[in-house]
């Protein structure tokens, strides 16, 4: 077929669709069916790629070419902005990708959890701070006397420290963010990396918690904690769920080169740590500007209950609906 015949043939699609494309640059769609955009635009490539391969000439390629360029920005802006990714990240994709990995979630909750456990009974029946020492260092226990070692000390204790809420918001997102960071990037050591940092932060914390309980006011520091300590800790064993996906890449790249095993990894822990760091944000501004209120314990361990009831019913529930097709549609294509 000659590029003459081949323009003939087409014309009066390319005409259409080109008036569609006009209609949806002046917003003036009337009765336009832009259902059948997709359609269109998928023709358009499949006719520049012949026109090029057949070599029709520069006037038809560029006529084409335009026509494509045109269409992938509408569909593209038609996806849905900024804003509006955001909130099917938030509403739908987040918690569908935490779903997916509910293996590594319980792996991870272990992980952290059990350490954090046996610490803490260890400090309420051995309560020698000799071995807390180790784990926390003097200097610590003695920012922990500061902060908790009366009921209302940590609110003097925060504002001599960081002298306002915003400088103590700014403060918990560098500290909690990082470490986040670090238990993801430690998956690239085979999970080992995830695997110990999410361990010692439960040894760590169970440090704290003995400590707290043998030597500080346990109101004071169970009012602090309670209303950012479901995303806090939450969004860490979550940090640890990406970072085990990428460590299983290595360990497990199957019929993949190792290159392309890694790539697809870290391709799907990206919604996880993305959503960490988002719950952490959370944590800290809930920390900063929450938490060392002074308000009644009462009000305090309500809210923290309200938060982890919410929490947990969020990645239970939130676009389950939408998940379910769409996770039976990625197995297929894995399969």
């Amino acid at each position: 077929m000659q590029g003459k015949e081949f323009q003939e043939k087409n014309e009066q699609r390319w005409a259409e669709y080109e008036q569609a494309l006009n209609a949806l640059e002046k917003k003036g769609e009337g009765r336009l069916d832009v259902a059948r955009l997709p359609a269109m635009f998928k023709e358009i490539c499949t006719d520049l790629a012949l026109s090029r391969h057949r070599m029709y000439g520069v006037a038809m390629n560029e006529r084409l070419n335009g026509l494509v360029i045109r269409g992938h920005k509408l569909i593209h802006r038609r996806a849905g902005g900024t804003w509006e990714q955001l909130l099917r990240f938030v509403t739908v994709d987040f918690p569908v990708a935490v779903r997916a990995e509910w293996r590594l979630f319980w792996v991870a909750t272990l992980t952290f959890i059990l350490p954090m456990l046996g610490v803490a009974l260890a400090g309420f029946y051995w309560p020698d701070f000799s071995w807390v020492e180790v784990v926390l260092g003097s200097e610590m226990m003695s920012s922990l006397d500061s902060m908790y070692g009366e009921s209302d000390g940590q609110i003097a204790h925060l504002r001599s420290e960081y002298g306002s809420n915003f400088m103590m918001f700014c403060h918990y997102i560098m500290n909690n963010i990082g470490i986040d960071f670090r238990i993801y990037a430690g998956g690239i050591l085979a999970c080992l990396g995830s695997l110990f940092f999410l361990f010692y932060n439960g040894v760590y914390f169970g440090a704290v918690i003995a400590y707290i309980h043998v030597a500080c006011s346990k109101e004071s520091f169970y009012t602090f904690v309670a209303g950012h300590s479901s995303f806090e800790l939450i969004a860490m064993v979550i940090a640890g769920m990406a970072g085990l996906r990428v460590g299983l890449g290595l360990l497990h790249p199957g019929r993949k080169t190792m290159r392309r095993s890694l790539m697809d990894a870290g391709k799907r822990s990206l919604p996880l740590i993305f959503g960490a760091a988002l719950m952490t944000f959370v944590a800290a501004g809930i920390e900063g500007f929450w938490s060392a209120r002074d308000l009644p314990p009462m009000v305090k361990y309500t809210t923290g209950v309200i938060m982890w009831v919410l929490v947990v019913a969020y990645l239970i529930f939130a676009g389950r609906s939408v998940g379910v097709g769409a996770g039976r549609r990625g197995n297929q294509r894995e399969a």
